[in-house]
């Protein structure tokens, strides 16, 4: 019996008797009373509000302008100019309502929408050439989690071990009267991945006599470090693999032999990086050392990318930035809303505080100054003989309580 009882006690679930398991630990719990609260309400007001104006003007010197060409293919091969929701002008100091449309055609042969726009100043760099889809899901559950990264990092995995797994349904290719082999790289996002080709801008009017030259751009360096670090050559043989589907247009007749560097793809390594939203922007080109000179300029875009499937459109933008980044003035405009609330909660508060001011209690018998107090008193009353403990303890108030100043 005896054996049992400590068997019992040596499996209990009863934590031990320490200040941490016992949560005895020391904590500060502030009291909230309108000297602590009203002026921390200002102050906030007073720093948020004067930073979100700072971060407000950054975002408004941000030079942007996106045009949608979702729909040239419907036009013809005539310049047409564009209805006002299709674009979007945003230059400092100017205007947007006398700056003329934008204009685009179509070229059926060629699968090519030609986009003609004016750009009435100079933009200075950096400048940034962007693709802008709406409507695109890549925060989706499935669709974040459809990748395999061991053949991202080069690992030759076969297809019994890509099936049924996270690239499912685009995992496998198999035919009729051949074996089953993996797509490389497998899964919805890389089968997904935006494949329009932007062109450089063409400046066709430059002043004087000279010729309509290219404002140069390049796509290097356009990829996160970090996304570079995710793919690594492979060990595929060309034989091996399929390209996903929707790459037939890249490689109509399979992977040339040896198979291309992923990570020398940086088009690809910026789409991996999913994005959190439905509408989003994605770096295409830039150009970090040249003044974009105003002008009339074009674009030409060999459409591919099927956006009507999921009901999106897709744009175009030239962006440069500031400190903050792009132009994005939500943070501003939060920043202003949450020190302008505060101001105008602090006052409210202040004005009730002042005219119908709440009685507050006495601190000194809140429970944790009650045993300090009483404390001090049996040590008292012990060093003068008089009252004994019994008198002590009558004394004290009902700890936890909180009492009215007379």
């Amino acid at each position: 019996m005896a054996g049992a009882t400590s068997a019992t006690e040596g499996k209990s679930k009863r934590p031990s008797n320490t200040a941490f398991k016992q949560q005895r630990l020391r904590a500060w719990q502030p009291l909230l009373t309108p000297k602590s609260v009203l002026p921390t309400f200002f102050i906030i007001g007073i720093i948020f509000a004067p930073i979100g104006g700072w971060l407000l003007w950054a975002s408004g010197r941000v030079n942007e302008l996106r045009i949608d060409y979702t729909n040239c293919d419907q036009l013809s091969n005539t310049l047409t100019p564009l209805s006002t929701n299709q674009f979007e002008y945003h230059l400092n100091g100017i205007d947007s309502k006398t700056i003329p449309k934008p204009e685009e055609k179509y070229d059926g042969e060629t699968n090519t929408c030609t986009i003609s726009f004016n750009l009435p100043k100079d933009l200075e760099p950096s400048v940034f050439l962007y693709y802008r889809l709406t409507n695109f899901y890549q925060n989706h559950r499935r669709y974040t989690r459809s990748f395999d990264i061991d053949q991202l990092k080069g690992k030759a995995r076969s297809a019994s071990e890509l099936a049924n797994g996270d690239c499912s349904p685009l995992d496998v290719h198999s035919e009729d009267d051949g074996p089953k082999k993996p797509y490389y790289p497998c899964g919805l996002i890389a089968n997904s991945v935006f494949n329009d080709t932007i062109s450089q801008p063409l400046w066709a009017n430059p002043s004087g006599l000279a010729k309509s030259s290219t404002y140069a751009m390049t796509d290097k360096g356009i990829a996160w470090d970090s996304d570079r670090k995710r793919f690594n050559p492979t060990a595929y043989k060309a034989d091996e693999v399929y390209p996903p589907p929707n790459w037939h247009e890249r490689y109509p007749d399979g992977y040339p032999e040896p198979i291309p560097d992923l990570a020398d793809d940086e088009h690809l390594l910026v789409w991996m990086r999913t994005a959190g939203l439905p509408t989003f922007r994605k770096l295409y080109m830039k150009n970090t050392e040249d003044t974009m000179k105003s002008g009339y300029y074009q674009i030409n875009v060999q459409m591919n990318y099927d956006t009507r499937s999921f009901g999106g459109t897709k744009s175009i933008v030239i962006s440069t930035t500031s400190f903050i980044g792009g132009r994005n003035p939500v943070l501003g405009i939060a920043f202003i809303v949450v020190g302008g609330l505060c101001v105008l909660l602090g006052c409210i508060f202040a004005v009730r505080h002042f005219y119908r001011p709440r009685r507050l209690g006495d601190h000194t018998y809140l429970s944790w100054n009650q045993q300090v107090a009483s404390g001090l008193a049996d040590n008292h009353n012990d060093a003068s003989g008089g009252g004994g403990p019994s008198a002590a303890a009558s004394g004290r108030k009902d700890p936890g309580t909180l009492r009215q100043r007379p």
